[in-house]
């Protein structure tokens, strides 16, 4: 049986804050999304960080976010197209360019890709 949480979510871009209620058996970007709430987003298969947000309490379960490290994900970062509530949340919106560069820029700057991406690299 589904169980609902709330879930409260910062959107760092436009300064708006949303209490919505959310089921744990469907995506949270698609639940906010049915409650006329428009988010970032691109992809919506957990590939691209165009809808990463910080976690700043509660759980949350991303096991499709394959766009997303293992480090960022242990520092509290969550790719809402493909994540489910596992508790009551609040959350951030977070600039796609700056996940992208907490992800990747250690790498291209270095020069350190040959081939593929470190996302597994942990």
């Amino acid at each position: 049986m589904s169980r609902t949480y709330k879930i409260k979510i910062r959107d760092r871009a436009t300064g708006k804050e949303y209490t919505l209620q959310v089921p744990d058996d469907r995506y949270i970007l698609h639940s906010v999304e049915q409650q006329g709430v428009e988010l970032p987003f691109s992809c919506r298969n957990g590939a691209c960080t165009a809808c990463a947000v910080r976690v700043l309490s509660g759980e949350i379960h991303q096991p499709e976010a394959v766009g997303l490290s293992l480090e960022l994900r242990r520092q509290g970062y969550a790719l809402l197209c493909v994540s489910y509530a596992r508790s009551d949340l609040e959350v951030e919106t977070q600039d796609e360019d700056e996940v992208y560069e907490l992800q990747f820029g250690r790498y291209f700057a270095k020069g350190r890709v040959k081939a593929g991406l470190p996302l597994d690299e942990d």
